[in-house]
C-alpha cells in the first residue's frame, strides 16, 4: 500500500523544484552557456512524469506490466516534448534538428523514469 498523500506532496514540491530551477536557467542563461544543462533537467522531467505517473494510476506495486506502463508513458512525454521543442527550435531560432541532441533527451527522460521507479520502491511504498 501506497501513502498517495505523501506521494502527492513530494509531487508538488518537485514541480515547484523543477519550474525554480528552471526559470534560474533562463533568467541566467544557463541553457546555452552550461552545454549539459539541459541534461540533468531532462533527468528531473522524466523523475517528475514517472512519480506522477504512478500516483495517477494507484499503482500499488511495480510489476513487469506496471513498469512498461510507466516506462511507455514517460517515453511518450519525452518525444511529445522533443517534437515541440525542435518544433520552436526551428521555428523561433532556425537550428538544424540534431538527433544526438534529441536521443540524448529521450535517454535522460527515460533514465529519469527507472530512477522514479527505484525511488518509489525504496521512499514511497509503504511496509
Amino acid at each position: 500500500m501506497i501513502n498517495r498523500k505523501k506521494l502527492l506532496n513530494r509531487i508538488i514540491l518537485f514541480i515547484l523544484f523543477i519550474f525554480v530551477l528552471n526559470f534560474l536557467a533562463m533568467k541566467f542563461y544557463w541553457y546555452s552557456s552550461i552545454w549539459w544543462f539541459d541534461m540533468p533537467m531532462h533527468l528531473l522531467g522524466g523523475f517528475w512524469i514517472g512519480i506522477t505517473l504512478i500516483w495517477f494510476l494507484s499503482l500499488k506495486n511495480l510489476s513487469l506490466k506496471n513498469v512498461i506502463i510507466v516506462i511507455l508513458g514517460v517515453l511518450l512525454v519525452g518525444i511529445g516534448w522533443e517534437i515541440f521543442e525542435i518544433s520552436v527550435d526551428k521555428i523561433v531560432t532556425g537550428n538544424v534538428f540534431n538527433v544526438l541532441d534529441t536521443m540524448s533527451d529521450i535517454c535522460f527522460d527515460l533514465s529519469g523514469g527507472f530512477l522514479s521507479m527505484f525511488y518509489f520502491l525504496k521512499r514511497i511504498m509503504v511496509k
